[in-house]
């Protein structure tokens, strides 16, 4: 079903073309901050380090499930970062059978490395926008990917990861 109006089909043009510029660039640049720091944590592991700094240590399937992707992905993911003693593995603290994943300090340590690297990036992109409108965008930008994976997870599609809550 078409859902666009004679009045919005040049906007949404726009708005789409908009969309695949930023998520070419986005993905050029993967927006990795400035300085040393820039470029030098991929997407996967930055999503999946926040996640388990924002949640605390979890065991795979909860990881997948909280990030909806599926297991198996997440145990590829995870593997350099236990690897590179960013993630560590544990026992289970109920039962010393499963392993749980948690952010190590140097993983922690590196995850401030990279945010900090990030947000001074978005800082000098957004430097000469008024507090309110770097808060609207936020907004806005959330509210979109929020309809994304919406519709994402109504076509079965597993989501991609969601931003932390302040």
């Amino acid at each position: 079903m078409d859902m666009t109006t004679v009045g919005d089909t040049g906007l949404l043009d726009t708005l789409q073309h908009e969309v695949a510029v930023f998520a070419r660039r986005a993905e050029q640049t993967r927006l990795g901050g400035v300085g040393q720091v820039r470029n030098s944590m991929d997407r996967a592991a930055y999503l999946l380090l926040n996640r388990l700094d924002n949640e605390g240590p979890m065991g795979v399937k909860a990881l997948a499930a909280s990030m909806g992707i599926d297991s198996s992905t997440v145990t590829r993911q995870v593997a350099p970062l236990v690897d590179s003693g960013l993630v560590k593995r544990t026992s289970h603290p109920e039962d010393g059978r499963a392993v749980v994943l948690q952010l190590s300090p140097r993983g922690l340590s590196r995850l401030e490395e990279v945010r900090s690297s990030r947000r001074q990036l978005m800082a000098e992109l957004t430097d000469d926008w008024a507090p309110e409108e770097r808060e609207q965008f936020c907004t806005l930008l959330t509210r979109f990917n929020s309809a994304l994976s919406a519709r994402m997870s109504v076509q079965g599609v597993p989501s991609p990861e969601q931003p932390p809550t302040a």
